[in-house]
């Protein structure tokens, strides 16, 4: 039976590598699929990983009906066996409704790929649709580490090398950008709630120490 299958983790745990991988082996069985995305770090129209390996896709804007636009790939007389979806946070909520559609009036599987919560550890709407509808929900294995060595379970906004809980939900960066851009960094749960990033306790262990104040 076909589902919609959610897999979701931190930045850098390998998401679209899966992605990436789950395409590889359906083609390399005969099987075609389709494959979305939506604000790529490689540019529009991209699914990339952090390997290094790129393909094209199909970009999910706003305005993209991906039922509709499914249904009209098979109108056309085009094979479609299965459906990807990579950064399926920024989806609507509404969207994520049109791959619940895809599974069960097409009976394709669908594999959803995302980050869950945002640098506020707010839930994406998208995500959040995906965990009302999933048939099944996988945590990647691949575990991103912070910085302390513990495993990092939230995503962290950085500007200028220092961490920030404020600002618009989505704006499109990566991890290992220059101190000075909007990028992120994953973090373990203790150091996300002391806004600890790598970048600050280099620059704490970097500070001179205080020389004592010699008494009169």
């Amino acid at each position: 039976m076909s589902e919609l299958v959610f897999f979701s983790g931190t930045m850098d745990c390998g998401k679209s590598t899966l992605a990436l991988q789950i395409g590889h082996n359906r083609s390399a069985r005969g099987l075609q699929g389709v494959i979305f995305t939506r604000d790529d770090r490689a540019g529009e129209g991209k699914l990339s990983s952090r390997l290094g390996l790129v393909t094209e896709a199909v970009e999910a804007g706003p305005d993209c009906d991906l039922y509709a636009y499914v249904v009209e790939q098979l109108s056309r007389g085009d094979k479609v066996d299965y459906v990807i979806v990579d950064e399926a946070q920024f989806l609507a909520p509404e969207q994520i409704d049109q791959l619940a559609r895809i599974v069960d009036d097409l009976d394709m599987d669908v594999f959803a790929f995302g980050i869950t919560t945002d640098f506020r550890t707010r839930l994406f709407p998208g995500s959040q649709r995906l965990i009302e509808l999933a048939d099944r929900l996988e945590t990647l294995q691949v575990e991103a580490m912070c910085w302390c060595g513990a495993r990092a379970t939230h995503n962290a906004r950085t500007v200028g090398g220092e961490m920030v809980v404020e600002g618009e939900q989505v704006v499109v960066g990566d991890v290992n950008r220059p101190a000075e851009d909007v990028g992120y960094e994953v973090l373990c749960r203790r150091h996300h709630r002391r806004r600890m990033t790598s970048a600050a306790v280099r620059a704490a262990a970097l500070s001179p120490d205080v020389l004592p104040v010699a008494s009169a």
